[in-house]
């Protein structure tokens, strides 16, 4: 049984950085990929990025250009450094361990329980 545990939230002023960690045990394959996924009040749940076994990286178009996915294969955690935070990626982040296949990434059944991000002046 996978568990995935998300850390690294808080509270920060627009414009502003944080780093959010994902830390994957248990039954992992090599050929996992893992995504960021984000779901605010009122919205629908929102796949923020992900990044492939091999490290390439896709993200949504309300991100790019602030977010940044990294992974560290030997330790199974992969993490989420956001910059220029804005009133809107207010939301709670989830990672999830999943797969890469056909140019699109299918989300696995191991998803953390979330950590809060709050972007607010």
């Amino acid at each position: 049984q996978v568990q995935v545990v998300e850390s690294g939230g808080g509270l920060v002023q627009p414009g502003g950085s944080l780093r959010l960690s994902c830390a994957a045990s248990g039954r992992i394959f090599s050929d996992n990929a893992m995504g960021w996924y984000r779901q605010a009040p009122g919205k629908q749940h929102e796949l923020v990025g992900f990044i492939t076994s091999g490290g390439a990286t896709n993200y949504g178009d309300s991100v790019k250009g602030r977010f940044t996915i990294s992974r560290d294969n030997a330790e199974n955690t992969v993490y989420l450094q956001m910059n220029s935070l804005k009133p809107e990626d207010t939301a709670v982040y989830y990672c999830n361990l999943g797969t890469y296949y056909r140019g699109r990434y299918h989300s696995g059944g191991a998803w953390g329980q979330g950590t809060q991000v709050t972007v607010s002046s």
